[in-house]
């Protein structure tokens, strides 16, 4: 009799746990949906965790953008009027510069206080070597135009310390180093009269 009592109370807690343990899982459930823990919309779990990324691919992401709306597409300009100056857009700027020559001369460094470059005092002079226009032709997508090639020499001179920390700790000074780039600004112009809309400039 005092066994079957035993087993009896037995079940009774168990069957007391279950359904505590249910109804917490319930509420658990039921406030985590509702919005009391500042959560939005469906738990993604493990991938709700912010990881941390390094301000490089920021960096990257906004450069590539900057590059792609500035210096890697080709204007389409107006018709050369008949008797009209033909000279080319403005020169380069110093940016589409420095970007050029940290691309053919990238800085190889990034190891503070064991080898470290630096270059200092830079200087840009900027010349037009050729500008010219080629004859019309049918450009697919743009129709009849002329392309206008515009080719400068664009010249860096810049002071070039390299530190060095291990073994021997030292300075490698260049103050006369120089670098030359070619930088084309080519661009089309439209032939003919060309009814370009109403939200053109020309």
């Amino acid at each position: 009799m005092c066994i079957e009592a035993i087993q009896k109370g037995l079940k009774m807690l168990h069957r007391k746990i279950y359904e505590r343990a249910a109804a917490c899982l319930l509420a658990i459930t039921a406030i985590t949906s509702a919005g009391c823990l500042a959560t939005h919309g469906v738990s993604m779990g493990i991938l709700s965790v912010p990881i941390p990324i390094s301000p490089y691919h920021q960096t990257k992401a906004e450069d590539d953008n900057w590059v792609r709306e500035r210096y890697s597409k080709v204007p389409i300009l107006g018709p050369v009027a008949a008797g009209g100056p033909e000279a080319a857009l403005d020169p380069p700027s110093d940016d589409e510069v420095m970007r050029a020559f940290l691309k053919a001369h990238p800085l190889k460094s990034g190891i503070p206080f064991l080898y470290d470059i630096q270059r200092n005092d830079v200087r840009i002079v900027k010349e037009k070597i050729a500008d010219y226009i080629d004859p019309p032709r049918f450009y697919p997508l743009i129709g009849p135009a002329q392309l206008h090639h515009a080719h400068y020499k664009c010249t860096v001179y810049y002071s070039e310390i390299v530190y060095v920390g291990w073994p021997i700790p030292h300075s490698l000074v260049d103050e006369e180093s120089v670098e030359v780039l070619y930088i084309d600004h080519n661009h089309l112009h439209m032939v003919g009269n060309v009814d370009t809309g109403n939200d053109t400039p020309y």
